[in-house]
């Protein structure tokens, strides 16, 4: 099946599984937990932007770090 085929196949909504290989799929974007310590006067302050923006703690740091490195991507080119 050529890939434009496949494409408008799933455009217009119909399943695409039966012409996928499920063996070699792969979900992007995995996600990978990973613990890091901050000092308590850190957390406190992470706390109060988190509230401040209404998102969780957790969201907040995922935004700015991936704030970060997309702007150190950009600067190493």
């Amino acid at each position: 099946m050529k890939a434009s085929d496949f494409d408008s196949q799933f455009d217009d909504g119909a399943s695409v599984i039966p012409h996928a290989d499920m063996d070699k799929a792969e979900r992007p974007n995995k996600l990978r937990r990973v613990n890091v310590d901050f000092p308590q006067w850190m957390v406190d302050s992470l706390d109060k932007e988190a509230a401040h923006l209404g998102v969780s703690r957790q969201a907040l740091v995922k935004v700015w770090i991936a704030n970060c490195l997309s702007r150190e991507a950009h600067s190493l080119r």
